[in-house]
């Protein structure tokens, strides 16, 4: 894959010595490049093949452990839960912080965002990292029922986990962050309180349903639709295993518009306080950053960031200075956010 003149000079070097490694390990292997073309069966029976650099194993590591609870249809749903070291943050209860991995709603597991989980509990926050239901095997939107069911069962479970129910907030990446904007809205609705809402490389319109991608209204859609890690030609995957065209009418009908484009969210007052996190050369920056100035208008507290430089989950790039920067970021975030600064 090669990158384009006009965004080459503006990447981050670290990322640019990441990408090219990777194309010259995939060119050696005769690899296609992650989830493109790629039938979703091979995808299933090689996991391992499409788990992000970030992707960790944390299932014996201490203070964490698995559990489950059952969504609003009644299937079962795993979590992963990561205590904070007592030693350090004391014997609790803890504030907690529900995580919702990025995918494109079709690829992830409590792996690929395990490092990540390991450092956010560094805030003294009990972490739990949900493993909500993947297109195409599971219909899309079932995923924002998986969430609002997780939130439910951390509140019910609070005593058991060591948590403080009243402090509670909730985050994700990509497709995970377009959760937790959803979330955002039903815990507002349902009148439960929330410490805040942390959302990166934030997905806000229904771009997986789009035919071309100058459907979109955004500048930064077009500008880097051939650009790295998230080019057009891969959320188009991703949209044809979520909303195959002969679908979309009857998930439509199934689902409130505002879910496909959190953007479209009716009601935009009394929302929790937001962190809305982008990168320069994402071509979901400028419809994150859209959505956090819808929040400003309805009187919210919002912070905005801006990594530059960086493309879409960048996070997830152990090498580059900017990733430590943005776990950073979140451990002082959860931090303030539930008061244990």
């Amino acid at each position: 894959m090669q990158i384009e003149d006009h965004i080459l000079p503006r990447l981050d070097p670290e990322f640019l010595e990441y990408f090219i490694a990777l194309q010259v390990r995939l060119r050696a292997s005769q690899q296609q490049p992650a989830a493109t073309n790629t039938i979703i069966e091979h995808v299933r029976a090689h996991p391992e093949a499409y788990q992000p650099p970030c992707a960790l194993d944390t299932s014996s590591y201490p203070g964490v452990a698995d559990s489950q609870y059952q969504s609003h249809d009644g299937s079962i749903i795993r979590v992963r839960v990561y205590h904070p070291d007592p030693a350090k943050h004391g014997s609790g209860p803890y504030p907690a912080h529900l995580n919702f991995h990025g995918g494109g709603f079709v690829l992830g597991d409590l792996k690929t965002e395990g490092s990540l989980c390991l450092n956010m509990r560094k805030a003294g926050v009990v972490v739990v990292d949900v493993n909500y239901r993947l297109c195409p095997e599971t219909t899309w939107g079932k995923c924002m029922q998986d969430a609002r069911g997780a939130l439910e069962w951390l509140r019910n479970s609070a005593t058991t986990l060591n948590v403080n129910a009243d402090s509670i907030s909730i985050g994700g990446i990509s497709a995970g962050s377009h959760i937790c904007l959803v979330l955002q809205h039903m815990a507002r609705d349902a009148g439960i309180p929330l410490k805040l809402c942390m959302a990166s490389v934030t997905p806000a319109t229904d771009a997986l349903s789009y035919t071309y991608y100058t459907e979109s209204p955004f500048p930064s859609f077009h500008e880097f639709s051939r650009g790295p890690v998230l080019p057009w030609e891969r959320i188009k995957y991703f949209g044809r295993l979520c909303m195959p065209p002969e679908q979309l009418r009857s998930l439509r009908e199934m689902w409130p518009d505002w879910w496909f484009a959190p953007l479209r969210a009716p009601n935009w007052n009394n929302l929790c306080d937001t962190f809305i996190r982008t990168g320069e050369l994402d071509p979901l920056r400028d419809e994150g950053e859209a959505y956090s100035m819808k929040l400003v208008a309805g009187g919210n507290k919002v912070t905005v960031k801006r990594y530059l430089g960086c493309p879409h989950t960048f996070m997830y790039i152990d090498s580059m200075k900017r990733k430590q920067e943005y776990d950073q970021d979140a451990i002082a975030a959860l931090r303030a956010a539930h008061g244990l600064v």
